[in-house]
């Protein structure tokens, strides 16, 4: 028996999160968090990652969050999969190169 796959999780801001967006990856700054819920700050605007199990995590602490979107009034919302610490990464150099990945992708 086959494991479904599942779908690729888009790279996104919060600014540019699609309704057609199943899963999503964004880069972020924690700038709250209460119980299961996590607000990430990326620049464009903020969004509330829910997690089954919440990571611990720091206001101030920049991170990759992967989910699921869920629409909302007024927005959406992420049903967070998995947390990744991105506090040694290099964020100017992973926009650039995100930026040419994409604009590669767009030219195929």
């Amino acid at each position: 028996m086959s494991t479904p796959q599942r779908m690729p999780a888009r790279e996104r801001s919060v600014s540019s999160i699609k309704p057609e967006d199943t899963r999503v990856s964004l880069v972020g700054t924690v700038v709250g968090a209460t119980g299961d819920t996590v607000a990430i700050d990326d620049g464009t605007g903020n969004v509330n990652v829910t997690f089954e199990e919440p990571p611990t995590l720091k206001t101030g602490q920049l991170v990759r969050v992967f989910g699921k979107t869920i629409p909302i009034e007024g927005g959406v919302e992420i049903q967070g999969e998995a947390c990744q610490d991105f506090s040694v990464a290099d964020v100017e150099l992973y926009k650039k190169v995100s930026g040419l990945w994409e604009s590669s992708l767009k030219q195929l």
